[in-house]
């Protein structure tokens, strides 16, 4: 229980109740209500590392789909010319790799190359050199475009230092006595083939073979070491930045994976690192070794002649790689006759994003929720914005990068790295239900105190008002009763003459007046304290009201030194109002005695009483005086019951503060409206009521 009752409280004291009130309250809920909403958030963001997690899987799928495809390509298909069935028979078609406009399922794959053991450059784009490209199909615009792709092929691997500007070799070989040589890790072929030399002989040859492959194809063994450009830990010149620059928080996501059941590992799943070497039989098309007047004469040949090779490869797996210039190399080294091949293709990196994975990632929800970066060796290449849609709450702004997920692709892809990171995440049902929870608590909350305090200090107000009125009432009903009980001591026991006596008879008369409406007007406020009021509407003209009041306030005015002054024409007199005649009596003499009480310092001492036709039927009465007016922010509190302007103790006019409250609500039981207008000078009160029916 709190100390004291609240009838003895101030507001300073009610307002800091009802905050610790509020806060006992408000606390607790919200404290609630953020641990539902961070359970639904962790829920969301574990849902969303799962879906993460699915896409990358898909992704890698996708693309490991695709490198098998090319990891199915025989050596030949790097050559323009195939030999199609059977060797001995001598028929020959087109490689699949020699179509043009270049086609394949990889996206943004810009064309095939192959580098042979003395650094030449080819590509399946274009016949052997001294072949009429005629003879095969291919116009004369056409050839011109498959030279300018070939010349760009060539150009961006020239650029990267991975072929000769001229495109025919590189001649640093290193002596073979500079080699130490064991067969182990030899090519079979290479082992068994050697020409029938001796072990140092056979050595010899194999390991010149080797030491030219080695210095025309090192760049392509250097493309992932570790020293490499795009391995190192600074940022390539293309690159958007590096990924610990992203400035990730990797708790939740650590947080949500420690929380998170173990995923299944996938029985079909590639593992990284395991790829494997397979050996093929092939056969292809050669020309013999011929000089220069006779590759003019196979030039003009329709059908040029072709011995066919065949032979045995060992092809290694693919490698992937990024290039200075910002292209991705698919590459692989087969081993033919002691001799060792690098074929590839070239990729542009914005399509080939675009196309396997912004594709994927923009195809699922997590697009509207996250961002995806692509990095590769940890310098990002690509990134791909979220979509945030209307649906997605800004309860969870914290999660704002947030690292969701991180993972690499398989082999050969697995330097790239998929990256996804919060940008916001959605409340789902749940956390709708929740908002709605919350904003209705919060409501009830902040409109059941605000209630409560106006509840409250209205209570505080009422009371003071009540102990003003006590106050106020003990001195109206002491006044008069002590004129009264002295006056009737002096007329009893003789001692006023004649002329005195009609005097004091006149007080005695005047003040029982003042108590009887005094006391009138206490028993009407506890009738409507009750709502206990009782109207009797009855029809009454305008005119017999003004009679009325006549005689009802003009010794009233008269008495207190006012000049009472009607003003009503005869129309407006013929008109009938349903009022009860009682109610409006003492509705009037209520606003005299108010007029009488605020004007008695006034220069012009008159009360004005006149009535008006409203354009609807009704009637205005209106009861002015010329005093000092109604303050503009008193004039909607005049009719509050109790209401009195200015301090009791400062006040200088007596009354109760019940006069005009009783005037508003009689004057509401008969269907009137009260109002008040200052005038210059002075104020007008104006009752209106609508025409009987």
């Amino acid at each position: 229980m709190l100390r004291g009752s609240i009838h003895t409280w101030d507001k300073r004291r009610l307002r800091l109740w009802l905050a610790v009130f509020f806060a006992a309250l408000a606390i607790p809920t919200g404290v609630l209500v953020r641990q539902a909403y961070s359970q639904l958030k962790w829920e969301a963001f574990q849902r969303h590392r799962v879906m993460a997690e699915e896409l990358v899987s898909r992704i890698d799928r996708r693309l490991i789909e695709l490198i098998n495809t090319e990891e199915g390509r025989s050596f030949a298909d790097y050559a323009f010319l195939i030999a199609a069935g059977d060797p001995a028979a001598g028929f020959l078609q087109r490689s699949p790799l020699s179509v043009y406009p270049v086609t394949s399922d990889i996206p943004g794959l810009l064309g095939y190359f192959q580098v042979d053991a003395h650094g030449v450059f080819t590509t399946p784009l274009l016949p052997q050199p001294g072949a009429a490209p005629a003879a095969y199909g291919v116009s004369q615009p056409e050839l011109g475009q498959r030279q300018a792709l070939q010349k760009r092929i060539r150009e961006i691997l020239t650029e990267n230092r991975l072929v000769h500007a001229d495109g025919k070799g590189l001649t640093d070989v290193r002596p073979a006595s500079s080699y130490a040589p064991s067969r182990e890790g030899m090519p079979a072929e290479t082992r068994a083939d050697d020409g029938g030399l001796d072990e140092p002989a056979a050595l010899a040859k194999t390991f010149i073979a080797e030491s030219k492959s080695e210095s025309a194809q090192s760049a392509f063994d250097r493309l992932n070491e570790a020293g490499a450009p795009a391995a190192t830990k600074h940022k390539l010149p293309r690159a958007l930045g590096r990924v610990e620059d992203m400035k990730l928080d990797p708790r939740y996501q650590a947080k949500s994976r420690d929380d998170a059941p173990a995923a299944p590992v996938l029985s079909d799943a590639p593992a990284p690192g395991k790829r494997v070497v397979r050996k093929e039989r092939g056969a292809l098309p050669e020309q013999q070794r011929v000089g220069a007047e006779e590759v003019r004469a196979l030039e003009t040949a329709a059908e040029p002649e072709f011995r066919i090779s065949i032979f045995e490869s060992e092809i290694d797996a693919f490698a992937f790689s990024l290039l200075d210039s910002g292209h991705f190399v698919l590459f692989r080294k087969v081993w033919r006759d002691g001799q060792r091949y690098v074929q590839g293709a070239l990729l542009e990196p914005e399509a080939f994003f675009r196309g396997v994975i912004e594709s994927a990632f923009r195809a699922t929800a997590l697009s509207r929720s996250s961002d995806l970066a692509v990095a590769f060796r940890g310098n990002v290449l690509s990134a791909v914005s979220g979509q945030v849609s209307r649906e997605y709450l800004s309860s969870t702004e914290e999660l704002r990068g947030a690292l969701l997920h991180q993972a690499p692709l398989s082999a050969p892809l697995n330097d790239l790295q998929l990256v996804f990171s919060i940008n916001r995440l959605p409340a789902g049902p749940g956390g709708i239900v929740i908002t709605w929870v919350a904003s209705i608590l919060a409501l009830v909350l902040c409109g059941g105190f605000y209630l409560m305090y106006r509840l409250a200090l209205g209570q505080i107000d009422l009371t003071r008002q009540q102990q003003d009125f006590v106050s106020a009432v003990s001195h109206e009903l002491k006044t008069p009763l002590t004129s009264i009980r002295m006056y009737g001591e002096i007329l009893r026991e003789g001692w006023a003459d004649d002329e005195k006596k009609k005097t004091y008879y006149t007080y005695i008369h005047d003040e029982s007046e003042r108590l009887s409406r005094l006391i009138s007007n206490v028993l009407q406020l506890a009738r409507m304290t009750r709502n206990d009021l009782a109207v009797d509407l009855q029809r009454v003209p305008v005119s017999q009201l003004m009679d009325g009041m006549r005689s009802k306030v003009a010794s009233q005015i008269e008495r207190a030194g006012f000049t009472l002054n009607l003003d009503c024409d005869e129309e407006t007199g013929r008109r009938v109002l349903s009022l009860d005649a009682d109610f409006f009596t003492q509705i009037v003499i209520n606003l005299v005695d108010n007029a009488i009480k605020f004007s008695a310092k006034a220069d012009r001492k008159a009360i004005d009483i006149c009535c008006r036709r409203l354009r609807d039927g009704g009637v205005q009465f209106g009861v002015r005086d010329y005093g000092p007016g109604v303050p503009g922010e008193q004039m909607k509190k005049i009719f509050k019951l109790f209401y009195r302007s200015g301090n009791e103790l400062t006040r200088e006019t007596v009354g109760t503060g019940i006069g005009l409250a009783l005037v508003h609500q009689l004057t509401r039981a008969m269907n009137g409206k009260v109002d008040v207008v200052n005038r210059d000078p002075g104020a007008e009160f104006r009752v209106s009521f609508p025409a009987a029916r």
